[in-house]
């Protein structure tokens, strides 16, 4: 992962003394609300319903074991011994108190971690596949590349007033697994027939009240150009985004507005004139980012008896066959494995992790990993470099720490945002339906039966829960003071990503549960051979499931 220098260091903790100076102004009653309000969103702090909350950067979801324990040190000395994965890949701390925050900046800075730009009209932490640097389809390792946007972005005097919040996602891989195509920005990585890097561009992605699927600009970008065109798209979107309606100044509705066409031509006017002269990077300035994210130590020599011996484990022992299959990707090293471990039971809500969990899950990154880990949009953790032979060791420390659910992409896997209980935006709860959903669908084999399937919840139409994007979608609305609920089925954030269909009017709270089981019992009694959830929807469209649904709930 990315070395910080001193000169980093240094900038961090210059960072660190300025907001402590606002912070202890503000306190002081010498800085108003409204002045200190933009310098603690530019440093990560919100107001919520309850206490503020702190959001901290992890830069492309990639984090070191040391700073995971940082992170749980934190949680237990200034929070309430826990914290949240969030769908950004950034960690919140939802009970800081406002004047302990300075110290806990401080204390991140040591193992090199901010919480910059992780609110305001800015460009927000870049995403990216969280399986980079290990997976089997991968054209090209997009982290060298996140890290330059990175550095790029940070505090880009430019672009540090947008019309909204602007964020960024980059993938390397054949299949999407950052959700490029609901981002302001996607980049999809390429070789041209002479093999030369560049990028596929999308931009106008996004959900929240009004979701655009990304529309592609460039086919292939000259990676050379990477930085002068992603300026070129921002300082049109600057001078042309709507500053006079919050709910109509993001990107996607600057470019449906225009047309893709007409978008085109204003960047293409605009990175003709400025390309020549600002914001490029040199062969050698990649080069000295890709070598900090080498290929970890190969063990494909060992791989076949090492396999067969992992075989023999899965032919012994089912219930670690089960957790293997599917928990675990294949590694593009023959003698390693990806695992996953899902942040989602009946433990907690989606997302959390303790700060215990957090030390253990640092010593399992530390012990089978080489020492990083991952966070992903999806709210789980990922070890990505583990060798086949530490497989079940791995799979046994997990069991202890309740991080071996064998749940991935499957239906109690949800996204889901805090919601009512500690939003401030939110119109309804969103915790009670996933410990609803939890309980109601325990059974291992049952999910198994159903297959990879996806729901989503957002407490609000902010889309924090990426409900649009959901196999099944639920949105909270309030009607009269009361929490009622929306679905949709039929999203889909990967390749071909899709916005779900409204199913019909909304329900309270105490239908939401049978609901979703009945759009699930139809799907499983109408779908062909292996289809899953997503084909079936498209095949059959939203008639069935409706009449399903509502007929027994009326």
């Amino acid at each position: 992962m990315y070395r910080y220098t001193e000169h980093d260091r240094d900038f961090l903790r210059a960072r660190v003394a300025e907001f402590r100076d606002q912070t202890e102004r503000y306190l002081a009653g010498e800085l108003g609300e409204d002045e200190y309000k933009q310098l603690r969103l530019r440093n990560g702090l919100y107001v919520q319903r309850h206490a503020p909350m702190l959001r901290i950067a992890i830069p492309y979801g990639m984090l070191s074991g040391d700073q995971l324990r940082a992170l749980g040190h934190a949680a237990r000395t200034w929070d309430r011994g826990y914290g949240h994965v969030t769908t950004r890949q950034n960690l919140q701390l939802n009970w800081p108190k406002v004047d302990d925050v300075p110290d806990i900046l401080a204390h991140l800075a040591e193992v090199d971690m901010h919480a910059i730009q992780t609110s305001g009209n800015c460009i927000r932490n870049t995403t990216t596949d969280p399986l980079a640097g290990a997976t089997v389809d991968e054209i090209e390792d997009p982290r060298p590349w996140c890290e330059l946007i990175r550095q790029w972005s940070t505090l880009h005097p430019e672009f540090n007033w947008l019309p909204r919040k602007f964020k960024i996602a980059v993938t390397g891989a054949v299949s999407d697994r950052a959700a490029v195509q609901v981002h302001d920005i996607g980049l999809r990585l390429r070789h041209d027939e002479a093999g030369r890097t560049g990028f596929e561009v999308l931009v106008g992605g996004g959900l929240g009240r009004t979701p655009h699927i990304g529309q592609v600009i460039r086919d292939f970008l000259p990676a050379a150009d990477l930085l002068t065109y992603l300026s070129a798209i921002l300082r049109v979107y600057n001078l042309e985004g709507r500053r006079d309606n919050l709910y109509k100044a993001r990107i996607k509705i600057l470019v449906n507005a225009l047309g893709i066409d007409a978008f085109r031509d204003q960047v293409d006017a605009e990175w003709a004139a400025s390309k020549h002269v600002d914001d490029t990077f040199t062969a050698d300035d990649i080069e000295r980012l890709r070598a900090m994210f080498p290929e970890p130590p190969s063990l494909r020599g060992d791989a076949a008896r090492t396999q067969a011996a992992v075989d023999a484990m899965l032919a012994a022992n089912p219930v670690f066959a089960q957790w293997y299959r599917t928990n675990t990707r294949a590694h593009r090293d023959t003698g390693r494995r990806i695992v996953y471990l899902p942040l989602k039971n009946d433990e907690r809500p989606a997302g959390d992790i303790t700060d215990t969990m957090m030390e253990r899950v640092a010593a399992l990154a530390d012990r089978f990993s080489l020492g990083e880990l991952r966070t992903t949009h999806e709210q789980n953790l990922v070890l990505a470099h583990v060798p086949l032979d530490q497989l079940e060791a791995l799979w046994r420390e997990a069991r202890t720490i309740g991080l071996a659910t064998p749940n991935l992409g499957h239906l109690t896997d949800m996204i889901v945002c805090p919601g009512l209980d500690f939003c401030s935006l939110a119109n309804a709860g969103t915790l009670t339906l996933y410990d609803q959903v939890q309980t109601r669908f325990d059974d291992l084999d049952y999910l198994h039966d159903i297959g990879e399937i996806s729901i989503k919840v957002s407490g609000c139409m902010n889309a924090c829960g990426h409900h649009h994007v959901g196999d099944i979608g639920i949105l909270g609305v309030e009607k009269n003071g009361e929490e009622w609920y929306q679905l949709t089925i039929g999203g889909h954030a990967g390749d071909a990503a899709a916005i779900g269909r409204r199913l019909g009017k909304a329900l309270p709270q105490d239908e939401v549960i049978d609901a979703v089981h009945r759009l699930l019992e139809t799907y499983l009694t109408m779908r062909h051979d292996a289809e899953n959830f997503h084909d079936a929807v498209s095949r059959l469209g939203v008639e069935p499931f409706k009449e399903r649904v509502y007929a027994i709930a009326a």
